[in-house]
């Protein structure tokens, strides 16, 4: 008795459908919701693989940066030396300062004689502003590229259960009209139907989920980054008013 109560449970088994096999034998409407989730889910992990090695790089060429910012002897060498950085944005940060303080300077040499004690203070007010509004706009640039197509995963993770709700409220609806169409009403009769709209739900939340996990991951990432960008730009901004605006 054992033995063909394990005989016929393998056979059961054996004879139970596997998932590819239910999506195949879904309707057009269910098949069309896996497909519009199967392109959710492959955007979303193309998305978090490049967000992962492109938060990782700016992070480690960040501390580089730096490292050699703040061992340099003056803002020339650390631009020469920080060419080859290319990952982290405090380089494309302090890039924008240090062009605009070049700028101010070569304005102030084209302009003649140094300004009078009463107009000192204005005019370095303004090299100031200048070099403040130029580190702000690299910022903005640069948390805005850290945050491309990074929304996007907030679309699958809101919407794809949903989607794949949907998908299953349409199969267990087609299942039930087939049923009426049958002379017979047992369990056996619906079961399939139901199995396969019941994929399309767990698509829905195997399309959200990761997509969810790493939106929040790696909005509190860019945060981290946007902070040390700000943190330094107004470190920069003390460096030029306290060394070079007078010496301009």
């Amino acid at each position: 008795m054992k033995l063909a109560a394990v005989l016929t449970t393998i056979s059961l088994a054996a004879a139970r459908p596997g998932v590819f096999q239910l999506v195949w034998q879904a309707g057009p409407m269910v098949k069309f919701v896996m497909l519009l989730l199967l392109f959710f889910s492959v955007f979303s992990w193309a998305i978090i693989g490049t967000k992962y090695f492109q938060v990782r790089r700016a992070k480690r060429e960040s501390e580089k940066f730096l490292d050699a910012f703040w061992a340099g002897d003056s803002l020339e060498q650390v631009y020469t030396a920080t060419k080859r950085l290319h990952a982290t944005p405090l380089v494309y940060v302090f890039q924008a300062g240090y062009q605009e303080l070049n700028r101010i300077r070569e304005q102030r040499k084209k302009s003649g004689p140094n300004p009078g004690a009463a107009d000192l203070p204005k005019v370095e007010l303004l090299g100031v502003e200048n070099v403040a509004r130029a580190l702000r706009q690299a910022t903005t640039s640069e948390v805005n590229r850290l945050t491309r197509f990074l929304p996007f995963l907030a679309t699958p993770g809101s919407t794809a259960p949903f989607i794949g709700l949907f998908g299953t409220v349409w199969g267990i609806m087609t299942s039930f009209q087939d049923l009426a169409t049958q002379h017979s009403a047992g369990l056996d009769v619906v079961a399939p139907g139901i199995s396969e709209a019941l994929i399309a739900t767990a698509a829905g939340l195997a399309a959200a989920i990761p997509a969810v996990v790493a939106y929040n991951f790696y909005l509190s990432r860019i945060r981290v980054l946007s902070s040390e960008l700000d943190n330094f730009s107004a470190e920069f901004l003390n460096i030029v008013e306290r060394h070079f605006m007078k010496k301009i």
